[in-house]
């Protein structure tokens, strides 16, 4: 018996040598983020009072947004708000007010929203917003990922 744990012995201490001159795994670069990661890409917005949840959630949770389509419309913008978000230069953000589907909207409940939607903004796209954008109820004003990142949006690296 002897005579056969002299060669598996062997064996193991020579897997454990190899596995010992293995390089680990890299470390991440520096400033690279290493958490669980979101990417959002050409959303095209929807209702308000889901995304609001779902940014929400997002933030309370850490999980890092980024925003790296070619465009991020209407409340797509809301991700701005998650936290720990960043932008790609490239893609196209689309603003506007609040509306309602099927009817008009009251003036209290079209500032209620505005100011609802602009909190999840950094301050200087929220002044633009609430001065602006938020007054536009067809269509969109568009800000390019390049003009978020000089307003004080995170840029996304790679």
């Amino acid at each position: 018996m002897t005579g056969l744990f002299g060669p598996m012995l062997s064996v193991l201490t020579l897997l454990a040598g190899l596995l010992a001159a293995m390089p680990g795994q890299a470390a991440p670069q520096h400033g690279a983020y290493a958490g669980p990661v979101r990417v959002v890409g050409d959303d095209g917005g929807g209702r308000l009072r889901p995304r609001l949840a779902e940014v929400r959630q997002l933030r309370a949770s850490g999980v890092r947004v980024e925003i790296r389509g070619d465009y991020c419309l209407s409340s797509c913008t809301l991700y701005l708000g998650a936290g720990n978000v960043c932008v790609r230069s490239g893609t196209s953000f689309g603003f506007h007010g609040p509306t309602y589907l099927y009817e008009p909207i009251r003036y209290d409940r079209f500032d209620y929203w505005s100011r609802r939607m602009a909190a999840h903004y950094p301050p200087e796209l929220r002044h633009w917003f609430l001065s602006r954008a938020r007054f536009v109820t067809h269509g969109y004003v568009t800000l390019s990922g390049a003009d978020l990142i000089r307003m004080g949006v995170p840029r996304c690296r790679g």
